[in-house]
Protein backbone atom coordinates (compact mmCIF):
# COMPACT_ATOMS: atom_id res chain seq x y z
CA UNK A 1 0.00 0.00 0.00
CA UNK A 2 2.17 2.57 -1.12
CA UNK A 3 2.31 5.41 -3.82
CA UNK A 4 4.47 9.03 -4.42
CA UNK A 5 6.59 9.71 -7.47
CA UNK A 6 9.34 6.98 -6.68
CA UNK A 7 12.87 9.47 -6.34
CA UNK A 8 15.14 6.48 -5.10
CA UNK A 9 17.93 6.39 -6.65
CA UNK A 10 17.85 2.59 -7.04
CA UNK A 11 14.33 2.34 -8.76
CA UNK A 12 15.13 0.92 -12.58
CA UNK A 13 12.42 2.14 -15.35
CA UNK A 14 8.97 0.77 -14.81
CA UNK A 15 8.56 -1.98 -17.43
CA UNK A 16 11.60 -3.24 -17.85
CA UNK A 17 12.01 -6.32 -19.98
CA UNK A 18 13.55 -9.16 -17.71
CA UNK A 19 16.57 -11.15 -18.82
CA UNK A 20 15.35 -14.48 -19.71
CA UNK A 21 18.24 -16.55 -18.81
CA UNK A 22 17.26 -17.80 -15.35
CA UNK A 23 21.07 -18.73 -14.16
CA UNK A 24 21.64 -15.09 -13.95
CA UNK A 25 22.39 -13.16 -10.61
CA UNK A 26 19.47 -11.36 -10.83
CA UNK A 27 16.24 -10.45 -9.48
CA UNK A 28 12.79 -8.19 -10.81
CA UNK A 29 11.04 -6.55 -7.74
CA UNK A 30 7.71 -4.87 -8.52
CA UNK A 31 6.19 -3.16 -5.33
CA UNK A 32 4.44 -0.02 -4.29
CA UNK A 33 6.80 2.83 -4.23
CA UNK A 34 7.99 4.04 -1.13
CA UNK A 35 7.69 0.51 0.41
CA UNK A 36 11.48 -0.71 1.02
CA UNK A 37 14.05 1.05 3.01
CA UNK A 38 16.47 1.29 0.13
CA UNK A 39 20.00 0.87 1.98
CA UNK A 40 18.45 -2.84 2.16
CA UNK A 41 18.31 -3.34 -1.57
CA UNK A 42 22.13 -2.11 -1.72
CA UNK A 43 23.06 -4.59 1.26
CA UNK A 44 20.88 -7.73 -0.59
CA UNK A 45 23.10 -7.04 -3.46
CA UNK A 46 26.15 -6.79 -1.74
CA UNK A 47 25.70 -9.81 0.27
CA UNK A 48 24.39 -12.15 -2.28
CA UNK A 49 25.94 -10.55 -5.36
CA UNK A 50 22.47 -10.86 -6.95
CA UNK A 51 21.38 -7.59 -9.12
CA UNK A 52 18.04 -6.21 -8.30
CA UNK A 53 15.79 -4.69 -10.92
CA UNK A 54 13.10 -2.46 -9.06
CA UNK A 55 9.89 -1.09 -10.48
CA UNK A 56 7.06 0.38 -8.80
CA UNK A 57 2.78 0.57 -9.57
CA UNK A 58 0.45 2.62 -8.05
CA UNK A 59 -2.51 0.44 -7.31
CA UNK A 60 -3.69 -2.93 -6.83
CA UNK A 61 -5.28 -3.23 -10.29
CA UNK A 62 -2.40 -2.35 -12.12
CA UNK A 63 -0.48 -5.26 -10.26
CA UNK A 64 -3.65 -7.60 -10.93
CA UNK A 65 -3.77 -6.54 -14.88
CA UNK A 66 0.07 -7.41 -15.41
CA UNK A 67 -0.18 -10.62 -13.28
CA UNK A 68 -3.48 -12.16 -15.16
CA UNK A 69 -1.84 -10.96 -18.38
CA UNK A 70 1.15 -13.28 -17.72
CA UNK A 71 4.65 -13.54 -18.64
CA UNK A 72 5.69 -10.38 -16.84
CA UNK A 73 9.21 -11.09 -16.24
CA UNK A 74 8.76 -10.40 -12.27
CA UNK A 75 10.45 -12.48 -9.57
CA UNK A 76 8.74 -10.91 -6.29
CA UNK A 77 5.69 -8.93 -6.54
CA UNK A 78 3.34 -7.38 -3.22
CA UNK A 79 -0.01 -8.36 -3.70
CA UNK A 80 -2.37 -7.93 -0.92
CA UNK A 81 -6.06 -8.41 0.62
CA UNK A 82 -8.92 -9.53 -2.00
CA UNK A 83 -6.81 -9.33 -5.12
CA UNK A 84 -4.34 -11.96 -4.11
CA UNK A 85 -7.29 -13.56 -3.45
CA UNK A 86 -8.51 -13.78 -6.82
CA UNK A 87 -4.74 -14.08 -8.37
CA UNK A 88 -4.12 -17.03 -6.12
CA UNK A 89 -8.13 -18.36 -7.67
CA UNK A 90 -6.04 -17.88 -11.14
CA UNK A 91 -3.33 -20.21 -10.97
CA UNK A 92 -0.80 -16.78 -11.32
CA UNK A 93 1.51 -18.01 -8.50
CA UNK A 94 4.30 -20.42 -7.40
CA UNK A 95 3.53 -22.27 -4.21
CA UNK A 96 5.78 -21.21 -1.23
CA UNK A 97 8.47 -23.72 -0.42
CA UNK A 98 9.09 -22.94 3.12
CA UNK A 99 11.85 -24.98 3.61
CA UNK A 100 13.92 -22.76 1.30
CA UNK A 101 12.64 -19.56 4.16
CA UNK A 102 15.30 -20.78 6.82
CA UNK A 103 13.47 -17.53 8.49
CA UNK A 104 9.95 -18.04 8.31
CA UNK A 105 9.61 -18.92 11.66
CA UNK A 106 9.89 -14.71 12.51
CA UNK A 107 6.50 -14.01 11.10
CA UNK A 108 4.10 -12.69 13.51
CA UNK A 109 1.02 -15.81 13.76
CA UNK A 110 -1.30 -13.59 14.17
CA UNK A 111 -0.90 -11.96 10.95
CA UNK A 112 -0.01 -15.39 9.37
CA UNK A 113 -3.79 -16.00 10.53
CA UNK A 114 -5.02 -12.94 9.20
CA UNK A 115 -3.68 -13.89 5.56
CA UNK A 116 -5.33 -16.87 5.83
CA UNK A 117 -8.63 -14.96 4.67
CA UNK A 118 -7.35 -15.31 1.13
CA UNK A 119 -4.61 -17.72 1.16
CA UNK A 120 -5.72 -20.97 3.07
CA UNK A 121 -2.37 -22.73 4.88
CA UNK A 122 -0.30 -19.57 3.57
CA UNK A 123 0.50 -21.31 0.46
CA UNK A 124 1.31 -18.69 -2.20
CA UNK A 125 2.19 -15.37 0.09
CA UNK A 126 5.08 -14.69 3.01
CA UNK A 127 3.39 -12.24 5.07
CA UNK A 128 5.53 -8.32 4.49
CA UNK A 129 3.63 -5.46 6.18
CA UNK A 130 -0.05 -4.65 7.40
CA UNK A 131 -1.80 -1.60 8.24
CA UNK A 132 -5.20 0.55 8.32
CA UNK A 133 -6.46 3.14 5.39
CA UNK A 134 -8.11 6.06 7.61
CA UNK A 135 -7.14 10.20 6.69
CA UNK A 136 -4.46 11.63 7.48
CA UNK A 137 -5.23 15.70 7.75
CA UNK A 138 -3.55 19.10 8.25
CA UNK A 139 -3.84 20.02 11.56
CA UNK A 140 -4.46 23.78 11.21
CA UNK A 141 -5.77 23.81 8.02
CA UNK A 142 -8.83 21.72 8.77
CA UNK A 143 -9.27 23.05 12.48
CA UNK A 144 -9.42 26.51 10.80
CA UNK A 145 -12.12 25.50 8.57
CA UNK A 146 -14.40 23.83 10.45
CA UNK A 147 -13.51 25.73 13.65
CA UNK A 148 -12.84 22.79 15.92
CA UNK A 149 -10.26 19.98 15.73
CA UNK A 150 -12.10 16.71 13.74
CA UNK A 151 -13.57 13.97 15.40
CA UNK A 152 -12.36 10.49 14.83
CA UNK A 153 -14.88 10.04 12.02
CA UNK A 154 -15.50 9.29 8.80
CA UNK A 155 -18.20 12.23 9.09
CA UNK A 156 -15.21 14.39 7.95
CA UNK A 157 -15.14 13.25 4.16
CA UNK A 158 -18.53 11.66 3.76
CA UNK A 159 -20.64 14.52 5.27
CA UNK A 160 -21.28 17.18 1.97
CA UNK A 161 -21.25 19.46 5.10
CA UNK A 162 -17.91 19.06 6.12
CA UNK A 163 -16.56 18.18 2.82
CA UNK A 164 -17.61 21.50 1.02
CA UNK A 165 -15.56 23.58 4.39
CA UNK A 166 -12.73 21.80 3.51
CA UNK A 167 -12.69 21.55 -0.42
CA UNK A 168 -10.76 24.72 -0.62
CA UNK A 169 -7.53 23.41 0.93
CA UNK A 170 -8.12 19.94 -1.14
CA UNK A 171 -9.38 16.45 -0.31
CA UNK A 172 -7.77 13.49 -2.26
CA UNK A 173 -8.78 9.95 -1.66
CA UNK A 174 -6.34 6.90 -3.16
CA UNK A 175 -7.56 5.81 -6.41
CA UNK A 176 -8.74 2.27 -5.19
CA UNK A 177 -12.21 1.58 -6.03
CA UNK A 178 -12.44 -1.80 -4.27
CA UNK A 179 -10.97 -0.25 -0.59
CA UNK A 180 -12.95 3.26 -0.86
CA UNK A 181 -15.99 1.03 -1.80
CA UNK A 182 -15.80 -1.35 1.63
CA UNK A 183 -14.86 1.90 3.84
CA UNK A 184 -17.93 3.59 2.10
CA UNK A 185 -20.24 0.20 2.71
CA UNK A 186 -18.88 -0.47 6.80
CA UNK A 187 -19.34 3.41 7.07
CA UNK A 188 -23.02 3.05 6.27
CA UNK A 189 -23.68 -0.08 8.02
CA UNK A 190 -23.61 -2.73 5.20
CA UNK A 191 -21.61 -5.10 5.34
CA UNK A 192 -18.05 -3.94 3.55
CA UNK A 193 -17.46 -6.83 1.03
CA UNK A 194 -21.18 -6.48 -0.06
CA UNK A 195 -21.82 -7.66 -3.43
CA UNK A 196 -25.57 -6.20 -3.40
CA UNK A 197 -27.19 -3.94 -6.35
CA UNK A 198 -28.29 -2.01 -3.96
CA UNK A 199 -25.96 -1.30 -1.22
CA UNK A 200 -22.98 -0.47 -4.64
CA UNK A 201 -25.78 1.97 -5.45
CA UNK A 202 -25.86 3.35 -1.64
CA UNK A 203 -21.78 3.51 -1.68
CA UNK A 204 -22.50 5.82 -5.46
CA UNK A 205 -25.37 8.44 -3.57
CA UNK A 206 -22.60 8.60 -0.68
CA UNK A 207 -19.35 9.39 -3.12
CA UNK A 208 -21.72 11.05 -5.58
CA UNK A 209 -22.66 13.50 -2.83
CA UNK A 210 -19.07 15.27 -1.54
CA UNK A 211 -17.86 14.37 -5.24
CA UNK A 212 -17.85 18.06 -6.16
CA UNK A 213 -15.51 18.72 -2.88
CA UNK A 214 -13.03 16.20 -4.12
CA UNK A 215 -10.02 17.11 -5.77
CA UNK A 216 -8.85 14.06 -7.16
CA UNK A 217 -8.54 10.06 -6.86
CA UNK A 218 -4.77 9.32 -7.35
CA UNK A 219 -2.38 6.53 -5.15
CA UNK A 220 0.98 8.49 -6.45
CA UNK A 221 0.62 12.00 -5.34
CA UNK A 222 -1.05 11.93 -2.29
CA UNK A 223 1.49 11.66 0.01
CA UNK A 224 3.79 14.77 -1.54
CA UNK A 225 0.66 16.71 -1.65
CA UNK A 226 -0.59 16.60 2.42
CA UNK A 227 3.06 16.84 3.10
CA UNK A 228 3.48 20.27 0.65
CA UNK A 229 0.35 21.77 1.87
CA UNK A 230 -1.38 21.04 -1.83
CA UNK A 231 -4.09 19.44 -0.20
CA UNK A 232 -5.32 19.35 3.58
CA UNK A 233 -6.94 15.91 3.78
CA UNK A 234 -6.15 12.46 2.42
CA UNK A 235 -8.03 9.36 2.73
CA UNK A 236 -4.93 6.54 2.10
CA UNK A 237 -3.14 4.27 4.06
CA UNK A 238 -1.61 4.76 7.64
CA UNK A 239 2.26 4.71 6.35
CA UNK A 240 1.88 7.16 3.65
CA UNK A 241 0.27 9.57 6.13
CA UNK A 242 3.27 9.20 8.56
CA UNK A 243 5.41 9.46 5.97
CA UNK A 244 3.81 12.50 4.59
CA UNK A 245 3.94 13.73 8.71
CA UNK A 246 7.88 12.61 9.03
CA UNK A 247 8.93 14.77 5.66
CA UNK A 248 6.89 18.32 6.66
CA UNK A 249 9.24 17.76 9.80
CA UNK A 250 12.34 16.97 7.75
CA UNK A 251 12.22 20.23 5.24
CA UNK A 252 10.51 22.43 8.33
CA UNK A 253 7.50 23.61 6.15
CA UNK A 254 5.39 23.85 9.15
CA UNK A 255 2.46 21.70 8.45
CA UNK A 256 1.54 19.58 10.94
CA UNK A 257 -0.26 16.28 9.43
CA UNK A 258 -2.54 14.28 11.47
CA UNK A 259 -3.83 10.68 10.86
CA UNK A 260 -6.66 8.60 12.19
CA UNK A 261 -8.68 5.01 11.96
CA UNK A 262 -12.02 6.36 11.95
CA UNK A 263 -14.26 5.07 14.64
CA UNK A 264 -16.71 3.63 12.75
CA UNK A 265 -14.05 1.01 11.83
CA UNK A 266 -11.70 0.80 8.41
CA UNK A 267 -9.93 -1.57 6.32
CA UNK A 268 -7.11 -3.78 7.80
CA UNK A 269 -5.03 -4.48 4.69
CA UNK A 270 -2.00 -6.92 4.52
CA UNK A 271 0.41 -6.94 1.63
CA UNK A 272 2.08 -10.58 1.03
CA UNK A 273 5.65 -11.08 -0.87
CA UNK A 274 4.87 -13.53 -4.04
CA UNK A 275 6.40 -15.32 -6.53
CA UNK A 276 4.64 -15.32 -10.35
CA UNK A 277 4.76 -19.03 -11.22
CA UNK A 278 6.64 -17.70 -14.43
CA UNK A 279 9.02 -16.01 -12.39
CA UNK A 280 12.44 -16.36 -14.25
CA UNK A 281 14.73 -16.11 -11.16
CA UNK A 282 12.86 -18.12 -8.45
CA UNK A 283 16.07 -19.22 -6.57
CA UNK A 284 16.86 -15.35 -6.30
CA UNK A 285 13.21 -14.81 -5.30
CA UNK A 286 13.15 -17.07 -2.21
CA UNK A 287 16.97 -15.42 -1.42
CA UNK A 288 15.45 -12.18 -1.56
CA UNK A 289 12.26 -12.65 0.52
CA UNK A 290 14.43 -14.57 2.80
CA UNK A 291 16.50 -11.96 3.45
CA UNK A 292 13.42 -9.69 3.93
CA UNK A 293 12.53 -11.79 6.85
CA UNK A 294 15.77 -11.63 8.60
CA UNK A 295 14.48 -9.84 12.35
CA UNK A 296 17.08 -6.36 11.81
CA UNK A 297 16.06 -6.51 7.99
CA UNK A 298 12.55 -6.26 8.72
CA UNK A 299 12.59 -3.92 11.16
CA UNK A 300 14.94 -1.47 9.34
CA UNK A 301 11.81 -1.69 6.19
CA UNK A 302 9.32 -1.13 8.92
CA UNK A 303 11.03 1.84 10.63
CA UNK A 304 11.76 3.37 7.38
CA UNK A 305 8.67 2.79 5.51
CA UNK A 306 6.39 3.65 9.01
CA UNK A 307 4.19 0.24 8.29
CA UNK A 308 3.79 -2.28 10.99
CA UNK A 309 5.93 -5.45 9.64
CA UNK A 310 4.10 -9.07 10.05
CA UNK A 311 7.47 -10.17 11.67
CA UNK A 312 7.45 -10.60 15.54
CA UNK A 313 11.08 -11.43 15.98
CA UNK A 314 11.60 -7.88 14.57
CA UNK A 315 10.06 -5.99 17.67
CA UNK A 316 13.42 -5.90 19.69
CA UNK A 317 14.90 -3.79 16.92
CA UNK A 318 11.92 -1.48 15.99
CA UNK A 319 12.77 2.30 16.92
CA UNK A 320 10.29 3.01 19.96
CA UNK A 321 8.46 5.87 17.87
CA UNK A 322 7.49 3.17 15.34
CA UNK A 323 6.80 0.53 18.23
CA UNK A 324 4.58 2.73 20.32
CA UNK A 325 2.98 4.16 17.67
CA UNK A 326 -0.78 3.25 17.58
CA UNK A 327 -1.39 4.85 14.05
CA UNK A 328 1.57 2.03 12.96
CA UNK A 329 1.12 -0.82 15.35
CA UNK A 330 -2.52 -0.96 16.27
CA UNK A 331 -4.30 -1.52 19.43
CA UNK A 332 -5.95 -4.25 19.91
CA UNK A 333 -9.19 -2.16 20.65
CA UNK A 334 -8.24 -0.58 17.00
CA UNK A 335 -7.61 -3.89 15.21
CA UNK A 336 -11.19 -4.95 16.43
CA UNK A 337 -13.15 -2.54 14.64
CA UNK A 338 -11.25 -3.36 11.07
CA UNK A 339 -12.57 -5.47 8.21
CA UNK A 340 -10.33 -7.24 5.94
CA UNK A 341 -11.46 -7.04 2.31
CA UNK A 342 -12.27 -9.99 0.69
CA UNK A 343 -12.47 -11.38 -3.01
CA UNK A 344 -14.38 -9.84 -5.77
CA UNK A 345 -16.52 -11.50 -8.09
CA UNK A 346 -15.25 -10.07 -11.83
CA UNK A 347 -19.00 -9.50 -12.20
CA UNK A 348 -19.34 -7.00 -9.19
CA UNK A 349 -15.56 -5.41 -10.11
CA UNK A 350 -17.15 -4.69 -13.60
CA UNK A 351 -20.01 -2.79 -11.94
CA UNK A 352 -18.28 -1.56 -9.73
CA UNK A 353 -15.34 -0.24 -12.56
CA UNK A 354 -18.03 1.69 -14.39
CA UNK A 355 -19.40 2.87 -10.96
CA UNK A 356 -16.12 4.70 -10.41
CA UNK A 357 -15.28 5.83 -13.25
CA UNK A 358 -18.07 7.90 -13.27
CA UNK A 359 -17.44 8.68 -9.48
CA UNK A 360 -13.69 9.97 -10.69
CA UNK A 361 -14.95 12.10 -14.05
CA UNK A 362 -17.82 13.34 -11.82
CA UNK A 363 -20.45 12.18 -13.82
Amino acid sequence: MKNTSYTLAFIMLIGFQAHADTSEKVVNIYNWADYINPTIIESFEETTGIKVNYAVYSSNEVLETKLLTGNTGYDVVFPGGGFFERQINAEVFHQIDKQQLSHYGNLDDEIKERAQVSDPGNKYGVPYMYGTTGIGYNVDMVTKRLGHPPEHSWDLVFKPENAAKLADCGIAFIDSPAEVTSIALNYLGLDPNSEKQTDLDQVNTLLQSVRSSIRYFDSTNILNDLASGDICIAVGYNGDMLLAQARTIEVQNNHHIAYITPKEGSLLWLDVMAIPADAPHKDSAYKFINYILDAEIAASASNYVLFAIANKAAEPYLLDDVKNNTAIYPSQSIKSSLFVLKAHTAKFDRKLSRIWTNIKTNH
